[in-house]
């Protein structure tokens, strides 16, 4: 290359394989401008996976830690030509970047070997847990994945995490374990253990002893969309070369993304996984997720009872609709299939026992028991007298054994006679005790109390499901605010003197839905409460609190 390399400015993303990558202005380069607001970048150098900017001088000089892919910015459709440079050829030979006309302005992609990709671009958000703007503290030092990796790599040693030391108080913080545990790492617990065997699947995903049944669901959820696993589950790490001891996961917290890295010492007894672990005895991944989420909450204690979608908020920064099924709207049906075409996440769930923890019903169903949904779909279905379609819905129990539902279109109940074997073939029939089951949406709706439903943030999005969809992305704002009392601690509606005084947001509604025949337009408000697990062991949990909705056409 006869250019002088100038890193202007460096920022690292991943895209939605998990692939670290890099894009760096390539200053001087004719037909790509000098200075102002570049359209194109190039990279052939190597940057950490941080959102934060980085300066450096010449080639080979900056942050250089992890082999990276180069990225490219789209124009406005139409604005630059398809006809790569020598200098892009060159790069392409390498498996770099190339700049793209399609797509619209702001849009990220990256070239792979299976073509063109979007990149998510909330990536961008990326916070290392406690740096400056990730919304959490850290007790110590501010954890760089790939900075402790490579410093690991180079004395030999493997990495143990003084955020979230091997004891008994990561685990329980209002008691002693029932039993001694020992802190393990894989490389002890299995003869050849592995990040992922084969694909990371729902079937990967096995409770343990730790009530968090509601995050298991959500994780089961996520392994059925790749773009968002990869965004939640990095990929450039393993049990490899670069084996260290040190794994890092994402989560959405509060309108940013925040990197948790975690070692690798887990919880086990007799020489077993003790909480979350996968169907196969050497594989990981799923264990070392559930380290990375008891962190980022302060213990795996406070990770005891919840809702499924509070994980997949977590997971997604998507928005969650609640429905009481004894009080399901009419077009339940249509909403969870459309729902499911567009990639969101569902759970579903039934009221507790108060007297029986997680009783199990005549049918096979457990109560105060978090599921995951994995499919809806209408089925194709032929009897003696008559054809047509039904609706069914396939449901996944995160403990992964024989406690399944008994009913109707469960595991070898005679109504599947009457669906034909192509049919079967299609929605991938099996009738193993893994704790996945089908149901008919009638037997849905009277059996289990409440569905949820978590609408992907715009930017999880791909580009792929967008196409496919025929869907404008719908659109996201977020606002950040507190009571202080005296202030804006207004009280609620007994308080009308007060009320006002309350935290108000105006949201303008000007773009109709397109199905909608009155022209009305959709919005969903969703309120969240930051940090209440993590408040838990302090005796803190969580306030009650609302909002009201007023408005005028």
């Amino acid at each position: 290359m006869p250019y002088h390399y100038s890193y202007f400015y460096s920022k690292a993303i991943a895209d939605e394989d998990g692939n670290v990558c890099s894009y760096n202005f390539r200053k001087g380069a004719p037909r790509f401008g000098d200075g102002g607001q570049p359209n194109t970048f190039f990279t052939r150098g190597s940057y950490r996976l941080l959102s934060r900017l980085l300066k450096g001088g010449s080639l080979g000089s900056g942050d250089v830690y992890h082999p990276a892919h180069a990225i490219f910015r789209s124009r406005t459709m139409g604005e630059c030509d398809d006809d790569p440079t020598q200098e892009q050829d060159d790069l392409l030979k390498d498996g770099h970047g190339f700049r793209y006309g399609g797509g619209t302005p702001g849009d990220v992609f990256i070239r792979t070997a299976t073509g063109i990709r979007r990149v998510l671009p909330s990536i961008f958000n990326l916070k290392v847990l406690g740096e400056k703007g990730s919304g959490l503290r850290a007790r110590g030092e501010v954890q760089d994945f790939l900075n402790i990796r490579n410093r690991c790599l180079e004395e030999g040693s493997l990495f143990e995490d003084p955020e979230f030391p091997a004891e008994d108080t990561s685990i329980f913080y209002s008691k002693t374990p029932p039993r001694p545990f020992e802190w393990k790492r894989p490389i002890e617990i299995a003869d050849n253990p592995e990040f992922f065997v084969g694909d990371a699947t729902r079937f990967d995903v096995q409770q343990g002893e730790l009530g968090d049944c509601w995050l298991l669901a959500a994780v089961a959820n996520l392994t059925l969309n790749r773009g968002l696993f990869s965004q939640v589950v990095p990929d450039d790490q393993s049990f490899g070369d670069k084996y260290a001891g040190i794994f890092h996961f994402r989560f959405w917290q509060y309108g940013r993304w925040v990197d948790v890295v975690i070692d690798d010492r887990l919880p086990t007894y007799s020489g077993k996984l003790v909480f979350l672990h996968s169907s196969e005895h050497n594989e990981f991944w799923s264990a070392l997720l559930e380290k990375a989420y008891a962190k980022l909450h302060g213990s795996y204690e406070a990770l005891k009872g919840g809702t499924t979608c509070e994980a997949m908020e977590d997971f997604t920064g998507g928005v969650t609709e609640m429905y009481e099924l004894n009080q399901a709207p009419g077009n339940l049906y249509r909403i969870m299939l459309k729902a499911y075409e567009r990639s969101s996440l569902m759970g579903c769930s039934i009221e507790p026992d108060p007297n029986v923890l997680e009783a199990q019903t005549p049918e096979g169903l457990i109560k105060g028991h978090a599921y995951s949904i994995t499919k809806v779909k209408y089925v194709d279905i032929q009897t003696p007298r008559s054809s047509g379609k039904i609706p069914l819905i396939r449901i996944r129990n995160p403990w992964g054994n024989e406690a399944e539902w008994n009913g109707p279109w469960s595991d070898k109940s005679p109504e599947w006679r009457f669906i034909p074997d192509e049919e079967k073939e299609e929605i991938g029939l099996t009738f193993d005790d893994d704790g996945e089951f089908w149901m008919s949406y009638q037997d849905f709706k009277t059996h289990f109390s409440r569905l949820e439903i978590c609408n992907l943030n715009p930017d999880s999005l791909s580009e792929e499901e967008i196409l496919r969809s025929h869907k404008r992305k719908w659109e996201m704002s977020m606002f950040e605010g507190e009571w202080v009392r005296g202030v804006t601690a207004g009280g609620c509606r007994n308080y009308l003197e007060t009320f006002w005084h309350n935290p108000q947001y105006c949201i303008t509604l000007e773009d109709p839905d397109d199905e909608d025949e009155d022209d009305k337009c959709t919005v969903i408000v969703a309120l969240m409460q930051k940090n209440h697990r993590s408040q838990r062991k302090m005796g803190v949990e969580c306030l009650t609190i609302g909002f009201a909705m007023n408005w005028q056409h």
